[in-house]
């Protein structure tokens, strides 16, 4: 498949017709390669030749992260010799879902970021540090990493080391652009405060956001956001991404949502009961890849929650945009009557300047309901942060989670457990995730 990088300028009727045509290449390709999907036409009498458009997507079950997990090498549509690489992400059942690539599905993946930091305005003259893993089977790191090396830029792989290793660098190689998780950058801020380094004489001048949400449903920086632009007043770009989509939905300057790549990627967003939900309305996202070899996925179920829009946008760019990922799916707590998401709790928490690092715990209850219990690492005494806290959780949450308090050791384990590639800030230890 040749990509066309200047379709995401065209219009949505242009881009429809091209994704059209790829769909039907797409289906007939999963009929005759996919032993997972083959099954699925047969158990549920489709003929992929009747459908044509975009728009009959509907008449197609939908697949999910739990049928990955359990059928998992049925997906592969190449003989194991074409596969040049694994990567793997964390599944839904406790064992990692492995994702195989190609020669020409790393050369999608390197065009696909190539692409997501060009629309974060990246060029061929920037320097880039990336603070995160380039092994332990992680795309992310890889892609980055090749992506960039495709746009003509420098990368310094420095790793998720030490803030002071990490300023260390800044200062001696002069990055002007960093890919980061957002929390760890805020380590940073937090370090050069500690340590009266004066950000503002660095040489950054962005950031792309990995791993957590920066900004709120209306686009405005969240407190995370905020909290790093306090001390550092560099420009943030968002991104969205899994590694089971092999695409990435990366902001432009103006930060008005994930642009699509409608050369590599079909979205729709649905509702509970699977209707397609116009722009604007909050669903879950569900994906179609464009030229995958390997392990292409059609109406894939990704469980994370977000709008559509399609109105152009500023940059150029007449491509849909994602909102924000309010939450995902499984991860949905009923709690005493209010329904959350661990985004919301995680931003609340991020505001309040006396709590110092945090996991949210979700578990089940002896009435079989959910509970929440929120692990807390802070330098005040425990009376004092529960007299100051729960009043904030019961005015903006509605509800006063149990609160459990450790220390920062105690927190560092919790966070990054023995084998995890991220930090760890939700832990669902509920009977039964739906």
């Amino acid at each position: 498949m040749s990509f066309q990088p200047l379709l995401a300028f065209e219009s949505l009727e242009q881009q429809a017709s091209y994704q059209n045509k790829e769909l039907v290449k797409a289906l007939k390709y999963l009929q005759e390669r996919s032993p997972f999907y083959k099954k699925l036409f047969t158990a549920n009498d489709i003929d992929v030749a009747t459908i044509q458009t975009v728009a009959e997507l509907h008449r197609l079950p939908t697949t999910s992260k739990s049928d990955m997990q359990e059928h998992n090498m049925e997906f592969l549509c190449v003989p194991a010799s074409d596969v040049k690489e694994y990567t793997a992400t964390s599944g839904t059942m406790g064992q990692p879902v492995y994702i195989a690539l190609t020669e020409n599905d790393l050369n999608r993946l390197t065009y696909n970021e190539e692409q997501s930091f060009r629309c974060a305005d990246g060029s061929d003259k920037n320097i880039y540090q990336l603070m995160l893993t380039l092994d332990r089977q992680f795309m992310a790191g890889m892609a980055y990493y090749m992506g960039i090396r495709q746009l003509g830029g420098t990368v310094i792989r420095s790793g998720p080391g030490l803030p002071s290793m990490q300023l260390h660098t800044i200062e001696q190689l002069q990055p002007d652009s960093l890919v980061a998780v957002p929390s760890f950058l805020l380590k940073l801020t937090e370090y050069a405060r500690e340590k009266k380094i004066k950000l503002s004489d660095m040489p950054v001048q962005k950031a792309i956001c990995i791993g957590e949400n920066i900004r709120q449903a209306d686009f405005e920086l969240n407190a995370l956001g905020n909290k790093i632009m306090e001390d550092w007043p560099i420009k943030l770009y968002s991104t969205y991404a899994s590694t089971e989509m092999q695409t990435a939905f990366t902001e432009c300057g103006h930060g008005r949502g994930g642009h699509q790549q409608p050369d590599l990627i079909i979205i729709e967003i649905l509702n509970e009961q699977g209707d397609v939900l116009p722009d604007g309305a909050y669903g879950e996202l569900v994906i179609t890849t464009l030229g995958v070899e390997a392990m292409p996925l059609l109406r894939y179920r990704t469980g994370d929650i977000c709008a559509a829009y399609s109105e152009p946008c500023a940059c150029g760019r007449k491509t849909r945009r994602l909102s924000p990922i309010v939450g995902r799916s499984q991860q949905m707590i009923k709690y005493k009557g209010t329904t959350l998401y661990p985004p919301a709790i995680f931003n609340i928490l991020n505001e309040i300047a006396f709590i110092k690092e945090y996991v949210v715990e979700v578990y089940t209850n002896n009435l079989e309901t959910d509970e929440i219990r929120l692990h807390i690492n802070t330098p005040l005494p425990v009376d004092e942060c529960e007299t100051r806290l729960k009043p904030l959780l019961q005015s903006k949450l509605r509800v006063i989670p149990a609160l459990q308090f450790h220390s920062a050791a105690k927190m560092q384990e919790m966070q990054f457990p023995t084998g995890s590639r991220k930090q760890v800030k939700f832990i669902d230890n509920r009977k039964m995730s739906l």
